[in-house]
């Protein structure tokens, strides 16, 4: 069917719509929008299908939950815990998990979604960052990402707390002992969570505020901010055969994508409820009531948070005392530093790779990683960084589980923080420079083709034949990473804003940031190349342009 031709399901409600509401046409043009359909563009339905879930768990786990700290006796039907004095939170966090039919289940399905809403947003961050998808126009929804991804750890943590058991209370220790470290106004902000003293009478319900109401209100309204924005700009496509800066390549929203869009959200609560089904998480009746004098061996955060814990374990006792004030850098550094690295690193990188190559194009197609060795490199540098502070988290365990010395592991650990990313930088661009030579190999000699073919003198070679059209569309929709024009003139006079420091330093940057990235140009006209020592029968030039050094 063409794009041109309304199916009849459109025509119908667009004409009912149009008589009544004028919205006819805006109907029919949105419903045959087309969408890429490259796998790597639906990650990021996961965190949105993720957090539907989430919304319609967690509005069932409100009609029971109670959000008190004030203190009861235990008499419900877990019998391990029974006479056991605990807060109302703790009490009907059990009461939903063994009295209320079903809910267990939704807790569960609920906590997992969390997770995965976490994962899914990280997951597709990461495809847009390495594809370059962040580029003009689309630096505001990037940053719409960020705020996100940040929003969503905050709720995660808020969450995370409020069932009041042993295993969140040291969490929320941790977030206390964070909170009264910020110089200045950390008791005030300790205070106002708390509601006096730690522990107080009032953080859960503060809490619960903040996690069914103020969170998820900027999280809806930032999701369906960073939806508009997508549909009015339209999706980024990878490069291909008939693919271009101008048109997008794919399956119109009605039907195609809207059951593919469909049968993933099913997917998705399937994979959730057969997890919450057959996969114990957080089981609170093993911890207990949480109070202030206990804590649990192995206590570890939900993974999103396990950086933060690492970078904490990590961080050596250091102290400054300065007119009376003590500022605790052992906790202020590693509660903030890491957390601003990462957030704040994302959100400014689409503003410094532009001020850095003087980019002022609009891009609607996303980059191969390997096309910008430097980009990608910075990208698992960055995840090098978080994977060591996220496994550090847990040195504890490491140390007991291998029979490590816990002192040597945080040695260890202090050591990788910071060659780990160096060395995960050098190995990424070289692996980068390997797979360019690569397609460009493979654009010049073919691909094999299995057969072996004898030489008049003897030697045995592999026939190569040409490559699929769309794989030489695919390699060569490569494009040069632009560089500000820096050279001196005639006279030797650098162009103007290159002669300050911060000019020559740009220069340098961009000039670093573009070596190897000349795009590949080649005549593919079915000449028949030999060399190399085998046959290649393709597409070829006599001359080949080396790709990096």
């Amino acid at each position: 069917m063409s794009l041109d031709t309304v199916p009849k399901p459109i025509a119908g409600p667009s004409s009912f719509l149009d008589d009544r509401l004028g919205a006819g046409n805006f109907l029919q043009r949105n419903l045959r929008k087309v969408f890429p359909d490259h796998w790597s563009f639906l990650l990021g339905e996961i965190a949105l299908y993720s957090f539907i879930i989430l919304l319609l768990t967690g509005t069932f786990l409100t009609f029971w939950f109670k959000p008190s700290m004030g203190e009861v006796v235990y008499q419900g039907s877990y019998p391990q815990l029974y006479g056991v004095h605990m807060s109302e939170a703790y009490a009907s966090a059990l009461h939903i998990s063994f009295d209320v039919r079903g809910g267990l289940l939704i807790r569960q399905i609920h906590h997992w979604a969390a997770l995965l809403f976490v994962a899914g947003m990280m997951v597709h961050m990461l495809r847009v960052f390495f594809t370059g998808a962040y580029r003009k126009p689309r630096e505001l929804n990037w940053i719409i990402g960020v705020l996100l991804l940040t929003l969503a750890l905050a709720e995660g943590l808020t969450g995370y707390s409020l069932p009041d058991d042993l295993l969140s209370g040291a969490g929320l220790r941790i977030t206390e002992g964070v909170a009264i470290s910020i110089p200045l106004v950390g008791t005030y902000i300790t205070f106002f969570l708390f509601g006096g003293e730690y522990p107080g009478e009032d953080v859960i319900s503060r809490f619960y505020s903040l996690h069914i109401l103020l969170i998820p209100g900027i999280l809806l309204a930032l999701i369906s901010a960073h939806m508009i924005l997508m549909w009015v700009q339209k999706h980024t496509q990878m490069p291909g055969k008939g693919r271009t800066e101008t048109n997008v390549v794919g399956a119109p929203f009605y039907p195609t994508f809207m059951v593919k869009s469909g049968a993933y959200f099913l997917f998705t609560f399937g994979a959730l409820a057969l997890l919450g089904t057959f996969a114990q998480i957080n089981p609170i009746w093993l911890f207990g009531p949480y109070t202030p004098a206990d804590i649990s061996a192995g206590s570890q955060p939900d993974f999103y948070m396990g950086f933060l814990e690492g970078a904490l374990r990590l961080m050596p006792a250091w102290e400054i005392n300065f007119l009376g004030y003590t500022l605790p850098l052992s906790v202020l550094i590693p509660a903030l530093v890491p957390m601003g690295i990462i957030m704040t690193g994302l959100a400014l990188y689409p503003f410094a790779e532009r001020w850095i190559t003087g980019d002022n194009r609009e891009h609607h197609l996303t980059d191969r990683p390997r096309n910008n060795p430097h980009r990608t490199s910075i990208g698992i540098s960055a995840i090098t960084f978080y994977g060591i502070l996220w496994l550090l988290g847990a040195n504890d365990e490491i140390s007991s589980t291998f029979h490590i010395p816990l002192y040597t592991t945080t040695e260890v650990g202090r050591v990788a923080i910071f060659v780990g990313p160096a060395i995960a930088y050098f190995i990424t661009y070289r692996f980068c420079i390997g797979l360019q030579r690569r397609d460009q190999e493979t654009v010049l000699h073919g691909v094999e083709s299995g057969v072996i073919k004898r030489l008049p003198h003897g030697e045995y070679i592999e026939v190569h034949v040409p490559p699929a059209e769309d794989l030489v569309a695919l390699v060569q929709g490569k494009k040069r990473i632009p560089a500000i024009e820096a050279e001196p003139d005639g006279a030797g006079v650098p162009p103007k804003g290159m002669r300050n420091p911060l000019g020559r330093l740009r220069a340098k940057l961009s000039r670093a940031y573009s070596e190897d990235s000349d795009a590949i140009s080649l005549d593919t006209d079915g000449h028949h190349v030999e060399g190399h020592g085998h046959a290649a029968v393709g597409a070829g030039a006599d001359e080949t342009k080396s790709i990096g050094h």
